[in-house]
């Protein structure tokens, strides 16, 4: 008997899903559909670009604040863009930040030219410590790639034996490559959101290296979502989902070990903050390809006509699109500066005369007499129908 099987004894190396809750699986199945969304919605190469920025950036701050990293998401934004300028005594901040997102952006490179995924081995675990640590100050018992021999835990747990941890490993290893996780077709997604949160699951149990364990597991869960097919933004999801929630994070990793292993409800965890990301990440590039669809419809409507009052208009329609609300007419010249300049000089008849052609172009619509907005709806496309239920006849 190895010394972990009396002292971590929930390190089993199984997860027996049979009896999970339906709605575990109906929320993996709705991550892979909002997935396979995400990857097949076509938006434009600047949205697409800044969206990959956005949330590499999510991602690299929260894998590191988790560990005390202060950085801000726009500190970390300037850091991709080459613009970030920090005093000496907070370069390591930096330094950490930078070395997950060139994990990152190394192994999306891998995959995007035809690279395949090789099963995870002891020697990558180790490969990814040493590059996560890369250039950071670490205690004097910590050698960055290498399993730890000494007992190291932090507050409340204790990692596994130093001397069961190279096994262990090896253990992890070949259940990640096991038939456990080989799902049936079309259901690679599913699979590979759980794959991906046992294997930070188990990374945080055995806590192998000296130092950089959290930042390992979360490098590896980004390394199987996105080489399953997970949209490389939405990759990120589950370590920003960790940051953002850190208490519950911790409540149930220290439930999942006091429960002796069950992984159910730390996978429940792990998977409703995924859904709810994925959910926000559509929400964001359906609000951008509304932005574009409705630009072109109102460019569609004055195709062919330019005058002053033409353009006057368009301008008054783009102002009325930013917030979606309900203006007074008299406020309408003072929405932005373009339009203050616009009607500059111009009777309340000239603004009347543009904001009665926009109706008539059903651009803009009336609420009441006074006040108006942009007829958004007129892109929204198809409309639920709900039949009204038949009155009782007593």
């Amino acid at each position: 008997m190895r010394t972990y099987e009396k002292t971590h004894p929930w390190l089993k190396f199984v997860a027996d899903l049979r009896y999970a809750p339906t709605t575990l699986w109906t929320m993996l199945g709705e991550c892979q559909s909002k997935c396979e969304h995400i990857q097949y919605a076509a938006i434009l190469p600047s949205i697409h670009d800044d969206l990959l920025q956005v949330y590499l950036a999510k991602g690299a701050q929260a894998t590191t604040a988790i560990e005390g990293n202060t950085l801000t998401e726009d500190e970390v934004r300037q850091h991709i863009r080459g613009e970030l300028r920090l005093p000496p005594s907070k370069k390591y901040l930096e330094q950490e930040v930078k070395n997950i997102i060139d994990a990152c952006n190394e192994v999306l490179s891998h995959f995007r030219t035809g690279g395949t995924a090789p099963p995870v081995t002891v020697k990558e675990l180790a490969a990814t410590n040493a590059r996560v640590l890369l250039d950071l100050a670490v205690e004097d018992y910590v050698v960055p790639g290498e399993i730890r021999r000494i007992s190291v835990g932090v507050p409340g747990y204790r990692g596994a034996p130093p001397g069961d941890c190279e096994y262990l490993l090896e253990r992890l290893c070949e259940w990640l490559d096991s038939g456990d996780f080989q799902g049936p077709s079309g259901m690679s997604i599913v699979y590979a959101i759980i794959k991906a949160v046992l294997a930070h699951l188990y990374i945080a149990w055995i806590h192998p290296f000296g130092d950089g364990n959290g930042r390992t597991a979360r490098f590896l869960e980004f390394r199987f979502l996105l080489s399953s097919g997970v949209p490389h933004p939405a990759a990120h999801l589950l370590s920003n989902h960790y940051n953002q929630t850190r208490t519950e994070y911790y409540r149930q990793l220290k439930r999942a070990t006091q429960s002796n292993g069950d992984v159910v409800p730390f996978l429940e965890y792990a998977v409703q903050g995924f859904l709810d990301g994925l959910q926000q990440q559509i929400d964001k590039i359906q609000a951008e390809q509304w932005e574009v669809v409705w630009r072109d419809y109102v460019y569609s409507k004055f195709r062919g006509k330019t005058s002053e009052s033409k353009d006057r208009q368009r301008s008054l329609v783009f102002a009325l699109s930013k917030n979606y609300s309900v203006v007074p007419i008299k406020e309408l010249r003072h929405l932005e500066p373009k339009l203050t300049v616009a009607y500059g000089g111009k009777t309340v008849k000239t603004l009347m005369r543009d904001v009665n052609e926009l109706v008539r172009l059903k651009l803009v619509k009336k609420e009441g007499r006074n006040r108006v907005r942009a007829n958004i709806e007129a892109i929204s496309g198809f409309h639920s129908i709900t039949a009204n239920p038949p009155e009782n006849s007593a």
